[in-house]
């Protein structure tokens, strides 16, 4: 029962981690960065990185990672408590069993015949859930799921590198809400709020460094440096 119990805890632990990472995801983070974030969250460990000033600094993903924080201890709890008694020796053999299990596995094996078993389990699971379609199918149904049913409300754009003091690069896309649509860089007044367009993508093409006369359209993709902060309160009216 005990070992049965240990396999359900960490297949539903790896379920909410990757739920996580795709929390984390449609708040804007790189996908790699969210899935190590939402990892970190939930076994509380390598959460000093510069990279955790993204999810301090921002509320909805603060409340993400207080979720998994917490699911996190009682996973580990839960998992720390089944994996001791599956390995505990049984005095006895249980009270239901096959007639010839006895005379096959004497009682003294049956601890370290758990913990093989253990280890291909938590083996399989890692492999499934890194490794596979079925992983990637997983993900775009929670996904799917988490937009529909609101849980998580996405943003338009994605933060690919932090640097010190909150600084970092961020891909925006352009919709019909952004407040420089179909203005010229000189008009958007992003240099006096201290974010530099890097680049613009449309339609395929990239106009690096672009001039000053560059007009922002609607489905352009504004690569931008600046602060962080800065960013999302000027160019993503998403709620934060």
């Amino acid at each position: 029962m005990n070992l049965l119990l240990f396999i359900i805890v960490l297949i539903v632990s790896f379920i909410v981690v990757r739920i996580g990472a795709i929390a984390f995801q449609l708040t804007g983070l790189e996908w790699s960065l969210a899935k190590f974030q939402a990892l970190s969250c939930f076994t509380a460990t390598g959460f000093t990185t510069k990279e955790a000033e993204l999810i301090t600094g921002h509320s909805q993903r603060r409340r993400i990672a207080s979720t998994l924080i917490v699911l996190g201890h009682a996973g580990l709890v839960t998992l720390i408590a089944t994996f001791a008694n599956s390995l505990r020796p049984a005095p006895t053999m249980p009270r239901f069993t096959i007639p010839f299990l006895r005379a096959i596995i004497p009682s003294s094996l049956l601890p370290w015949i758990n913990l093989i078993i253990i280890i291909f389990a938590v083996y399989s699971i890692y492999k499934i859930s890194t490794r596979t379609r079925l992983a990637a199918k997983l993900t775009l149904f929670l996904k799917a799921r988490m937009v529909k049913k609101e849980i998580v409300k996405p943003v338009s754009f994605e933060e690919l590198l932090v640097a010190t003091g909150g600084y970092g690069v961020s891909s925006i896309e352009v919709c019909k809400d952004t407040p420089v649509l179909n203005k010229a860089l000189s008009e958007s007044e992003l240099r006096q709020r201290d974010i530099t367009v890097l680049a613009v993508e449309r339609g395929g093409q990239t106009i690096p460094n672009p001039s000053p006369d560059t007009k922002i359209l609607l489905g352009d993709k504004l690569v931008c440096f600046g602060k962080l902060e800065n960013i999302r309160t000027e160019l993503c009216l998403s709620p934060q």
